[in-house]
């Protein structure tokens, strides 16, 4: 077995219980039950014994994760302990979930399982995550209740943030200071929008968003962090890995910049769809892989499957025809390609964030050369 790994983006249930406008995802009442759950993974790890990978990292999401019991995530965890003991594969789970259903029950399991931390989500300001019938502000309190008894519990909270129009309008500085001054987040990342699924007046105003003034709000938000959170130890991503990368650190880079997520990474719905990402799965039923409960294994469903060829063609016809020439190609392999298709119609493009991309690869390389040039000068004067 080698050091090799497999990320699994498992979705076991498709309900949620928040109504989001901006969001990708087809809902339906699906859930995954505990022997489909065996069978998946019984063939996950089966896979993994043929392609000789070691280690399996399982991201709980939906849906919203938290609307199947304590109670079910407690077998599911035993079970998958059951189906990997024997093989030398190492399983590792995380949770991402909006919190609106949290309580301490949850308390128990979050600890087992996921290693007291949960990822959530919240943009600042809020526009487009409600609950149904109910007014941006009324999530918003909601989620912070739920966020401040979580962390009174001891539970690590690890936040994704989406930028909107407002979020531009206020600005970085604002934007930084509520997230660590005023709720004392040190571990956030912030994504940018892509208008996947059926489209609405949400995800047309979050794709319009200028991207000079969305470059410029990147570009401010991690000079603030600079200067600000890294000393102190606040993460925000991707900045935080960059910096690591052009450090020549050891960097978690995220998977939008992977060289192939295809090698790397699958979706799995609650009703055994497979396809790249939970955005593709729930998205676009063109582009799904195949159904795991079928009669075929991994291997050979993921080795027939035409869609997951385009996806494994991609990088080598970008590089043939758009990317040869850019300098930081060995980082970001052509962007993302949700956010490729969901622009262009077609994953045979650039990531349409490129010209945000590097401006922000630049900013950081150029940070990284000043702090190591700084702690060379400490260095000496320190030696005498």
């Amino acid at each position: 077995m080698t050091a090799g790994h497999l990320a699994l983006i498992l979705l076991p249930t498709l309900k949620c219980n928040a109504a989001c406008e901006y969001c990708f995802e087809h809902k339906t009442d699906d859930y995954l039950s505990l022997d489909q759950l065996r069978i998946m993974i019984d063939k996950v790890l089966d896979y993994m014994d043929a392609k000789a990978l070691g280690a399996l990292t399982i991201y709980w999401q939906g849906g919203e994760a938290m609307l199947l019991p304590p109670s079910w995530y407690e077998r599911a965890y035993d079970s998958i302990a059951e189906a990997a003991a024997g093989r030398t594969i190492q399983v590792r789970h995380c949770l991402q979930s909006n919190l609106l259903a949290y309580s301490k029950k949850w308390n128990p399991i979050i600890a087992r399982m996921f290693d007291n931390c949960i990822g959530t989500s919240l943009d600042y300001p809020n526009l487009h995550r409600k609950l149904p019938g109910k007014s941006p502000e009324h999530y918003d309190a909601l989620w912070l209740r739920k966020m401040q008894a979580a962390r009174m519990a001891g539970i690590k909270i690890e936040v994704i943030s989406l930028p909107n129009q407002a979020t531009l309008d206020i600005g970085a500085e604002r934007f930084y200071s509520h997230f660590v001054d005023e709720l004392q987040l040190t571990d956030f990342q912030i994504n940018t929008p892509f208008p996947g699924g059926a489209l609405n007046n949400a995800k047309q105003e979050l794709w319009a968003a200028d991207s000079e003034r969305l470059l410029r709000f990147h570009l401010d938000l991690a000079a603030i962090w600079l200067e600000r959170g890294y000393a102190r130890g606040v993460k925000i991503g991707p900045f935080d890995a960059l910096l690591d990368y052009f450090s020549h650190r050891h960097a978690v880079l995220p998977c939008i910049w992977g060289d192939n997520c295809v090698d790397r990474l699958i979706a799995i719905d609650a009703r055994g769809y497979m396809a790249q990402c939970d955005c593709w799965v729930t998205s676009y039923p063109d582009y799904r892989f195949g159904n795991i409960f079928a009669d075929q294994s991994l291997v050979e469903l993921l080795q027939t499957s035409t869609a997951r060829r385009q996806f494994t063609e991609r990088p080598i016809r970008l590089v043939q025809r758009d990317c040869i020439d850019c300098d930081y190609l060995s980082l970001c392999h052509g962007g993302c390609p949700i956010r490729t298709y969901s622009f262009h119609g077609t994953l045979f493009e650039t990531d349409p964030y490129c010209g945000l991309y590097k401006g922000l690869f630049k900013q950081l390389e150029e940070s990284a050369v000043k702090l190591a040039r700084e702690a060379m000068e400490s260095r000496k004067v320190a030696s005498g």
